[in-house]
């Protein structure tokens, strides 16, 4: 595996006086997709607000080899990392266009910034054509797109995806997960995506861990957490 840009050692993490992370050691390399699974309240989600400093959390988080444990959202978003939250995220009373540009917030390279929209609407076509409309007049499946074409606008290191599939039809969750695939494959984007598909996750990464009550249970080679029986009767049905 490549050098490391994404490390968490032994991260905690809490609501108030409830613990969510036990200790959670994860790396992510530089052009990997790698996926976290597990069930309900496992802390799939709580570690990525960890890294994007949306809680409460102690231990070591690292990107690009630099500490970013006590760093706020902001100033990781400044780093390269862009949060797709469970939920799309969307701000419904803006348009699709202005939603897009709320992505490029913390740059100030504007010419960067418009070439960098007609990048992302070469990856989302059809939002041009839906560039005035609000966004909250959009289905469930277009408004994930726009967040996630949202976050592309920062032009991130790493993507941070939070349950793209959650209701959603199969036939959107597929094009999602092809546009991520692409942006891996022709961008080199870094991708840690929280799926509970996990048939779905296994597929779309190179690597998965899997989390239960907020501890790394499981890790390995997709393919591996595949064949392995746990992973197959909890998570893949068969």
């Amino acid at each position: 595996m490549t050098e490391a840009l994404l490390e968490l050692e032994d991260v905690e993490a809490r609501y108030g006086q409830v613990k969510a992370l036990h200790g959670v050691t994860l790396e992510v390399a530089e052009g990997e997709i790698v996926a976290v699974l597990g069930a309900n309240g496992a802390g799939k989600t709580t570690t990525l607000r960890a890294i994007s400093g949306l809680v409460s959390r102690e231990g070591g988080i690292r990107f690009a080899g630099k500490s970013i444990a006590r760093r706020s959202p902001e100033a990781t978003t400044r780093l390269g990392i862009a949060h797709v939250p469970e939920g799309r995220g969307t701000l419904s009373g803006l348009s699709v266009r202005e939603n897009l540009r709320l992505g490029a917030y913390v740059r100030r390279d504007r010419a960067g910034v418009r070439e960098d929209e007609g990048r992302v609407l070469g990856y989302f076509p059809w939002l041009e054509d839906r560039a005035d409309q609000r966004a909250g007049t959009l289905s469930g499946g277009e408004q994930q797109m726009l967040a996630l074409a949202r976050a592309l606008m920062l032009r991130p290191r790493l993507l941070l995806l939070d349950e793209p599939s959650l209701g959603l039809a199969p036939k959107v969750v597929a094009e999602i997960f092809r546009i991520v695939a692409e942006l891996n494959e022709r961008e080199g984007l870094t991708v840690l995506v929280v799926e509970q598909n996990a048939n779905l996750a296994l597929e779309a990464s190179s690597r998965a861990y899997v989390l239960e009550v907020g501890r790394v249970a499981l890790s390995g080679s997709s393919p591996e957490l595949r064949r392995d029986e746990s992973v197959r009767r909890s998570y893949l049905g068969y």
